[in-house]
């Protein structure tokens, strides 16, 4: 489904003249999907470098390789495929694994334990957030995962009662990461998400996605939807796959964004990402995650991701979880 709510200037970059983008449409010329170089608000056909968007990114120098080339066939405009007019635009990712990591930010850490508190149970979340929120929350913030400080802070809320798996994994040593979809399960820009109708209390959760090379070298981000069941998650931790991995229920895009010229991983961290949720009932919720207030490098994340024993061919892409963590009830 197509957005009439998106424009090209809302899904670009404010430096789009110098960012190198990748994204993947589905054109109707072409009768197919096709990777492809977005450049000065036109879609340029790669098939003919690569048939797909996961073997572009293993080209050695991929990056400065677009950042130059020329002759590509024209497959149409970012406006015809945001319109739907002979293009559509799908997530730009194919073949790649798809990763999340979960439980990387303070606050978002404090509301895995209320939800795994209240078992599932929205309404007894706010009760259960007021006692636990003022200690957990200023327990965890500024401490860094694995550290010897997050070990003083896991003795300590051990002898209140107070630990839990999720802060196992938030500031423990090893990383919470999980697959949250299948290949080409995810959807792109403008495409409705997935919610299973098991769940009444759920939300959107906007991250940062890192697209890596199957040798691990991180070659850009892209943003994503890990869209989040908090009442599914919150009964058993167990229930993490039906809570994470339905239809559709992962978006990413619009584009990836290479590292080239003036983006790259220093500046990737300083990111800030920011969402509104408004509805017809005028509902209003604004969140923003702060990619500096994260607990583990996200280079850190790719190497408990893609290691020795976890292996990706075609390369991955990993969510690197959120802090908004919304307590607003639309009820």
């Amino acid at each position: 489904m197509t957005s009439v709510f998106l424009t090209a200037q809302a899904v670009l970059p404010d430096d789009a003249d110098r960012a190198i983008l990748v994204g993947r449409v589905w054109s109707e010329a072409e009768g197919g999907p096709c990777p492809a170089l977005l450049r000065e608000g036109r879609f340029f056909d790669l098939t003919g470098i690569s048939a797909t968007v996961s073997g572009l990114m293993e080209i050695d120098g991929i990056a400065d390789r677009l950042a130059t080339t020329g002759g590509l066939p024209d497959l149409g405009s970012l406006d015809d495929a945001l319109a739907g007019r002979g293009l559509r635009l799908l997530a730009p990712i194919d073949l790649q694994a798809v990763k999340a990591a979960g439980v990387t930010f303070a606050d978002s850490m404090v509301e895995r334990v209320i939800e795994e508190q209240a078992k599932g149970d929205a309404a007894r979340a706010q009760e259960i957030r007021d006692r636990l929120a003022p200690v957990i929350g200023d327990s965890l913030r500024g401490v860094v995962a694995g550290s010897a400080k997050a070990r003083e802070v896991k003795r300590v809320l051990q002898g209140m009662g107070l630990w839990s798996q999720y802060l196992e994994v938030g500031i423990g040593p090893d990383a919470e990461i999980f697959t949250k979809a299948q290949p080409m399960a995810s959807v792109g820009c403008g495409a409705d998400v997935g919610i299973h109708p098991i769940s009444d209390w759920n939300n959107p959760e906007p991250e940062v996605v890192l697209v890596v090379r199957s040798d691990g070298a991180i070659l850009g981000a892209s943003l994503g939807n890990d869209v989040n069941l908090r009442d599914v998650e919150g009964r058993s931790a167990l229930l993490l796959g039906k809570a994470k991995d339905n239809n559709a229920s992962c978006a990413v895009g619009p584009f990836l964004r290479l590292f080239h010229g003036g983006f790259d991983m220093a500046a990737l961290e300083g990111v800030r990402v920011s969402l509104r949720v408004t509805g017809e009932d005028g509902f209003e919720m604004v969140g923003e995650s702060d990619l500096a207030a994260i607990s583990r490098k996200p280079a850190e994340l790719v190497r408990q991701m893609l290691n020795r024993n976890h292996q990706y061919p075609d390369g991955a892409v990993l969510f690197l979880g959120t802090m908004f963590a919304p307590v607003k009830d639309r009820r």
